[in-house]
């Protein structure tokens, strides 16, 4: 199924205490490859902006009043996620706000199915930050250039933390196998290897493990699996 990787940022944190969605990303993966055709707008809330939102993602309501509004860019929004599976991190809170303004624009909510990747990330990393910076971090995905949230520049993040998340199926680069080693991977590598002691067993340990296997064989009526394992094929 076609998937598109989507995020917004938003002028607060519910839209029923009146917030509005002020930017709306997303990328689309066909065949886990990024496809190439993204959809970015920016968008004029026609309300003020809380200060707490606007220290996340550095946007002002002065910077917005001369773009579209959720209305006029929604027929394109959705045309661009039509039929795709969303992929989303926290999904509840973006879905929220996106039927919140469909409604507001007379048009149905939204049906497609959805993938939240803070659940996933719950599953597979319990107990542990998941947030996209600490995925980010934990996958090895450079995003040193994060110093505010922004739509697009998050879903290109996540497309990488979803891909990492769910590595063996294919890369972001579209590669049939997947090296996941990286150069940091490769020197804690080299210096694990340097430091391991290698101990043989002495011939004595190796007398005593025969005779642990005899006794096991015999137990078992000759169906010591290691004793098979030892047989020449």
């Amino acid at each position: 199924m076609r998937q598109v990787v989507l995020d917004t940022e938003t002028t607060g944190l519910d839209p029923k205490q009146g917030h509005r969605i002020i930017e709306v990303a997303a990328i689309e993966l066909d065949g886990r490859k990024v496809s190439g055709r993204t959809f970015h707008r920016y968008i004029n809330p026609e309300r003020e902006i809380d200060e707490g939102a606007a220290a996340v993602h550095g946007l002002t309501l002065d910077r917005l009043q001369d773009e579209p509004k959720f209305a006029e860019i929604a027929p394109a929004l959705l045309e661009f996620i039509a039929g795709a599976e969303l992929i989303i991190h926290n999904a509840p809170f973006d879905i929220g706000f996106l039927n919140a303004e469909l409604a507001l624009a007379g048009l149905p909510k939204l049906d497609n199915p959805v993938l939240d990747t803070l659940k996933v990330a719950k599953e597979l990393h319990p107990g542990k930050k998941n947030n996209l910076n600490a995925l980010c971090d934990r996958y090895q995905i450079d995003n040193s250039h994060r110093t505010l949230h922004g739509a697009l520049l998050d879903t290109e993040l996540l497309a990488e933390v979803y891909l990492g998340m769910t590595r063996g199926q294919g890369s972001l680069l579209g590669e049939d196998t997947v090296n996941t080693e990286t150069p940091r991977d490769s020197q804690r590598t080299e210096r694990i290897s340097a430091s391991v002691r290698v101990l043989l067993a002495s011939e004595e340990e190796l007398s005593q493990h025969e005779a642990q296997l005899g006794d096991i064989d015999k137990a078992s009526k000759g169906a010591c699996i290691w004793r098979q394992l030892e047989m020449p094929g």
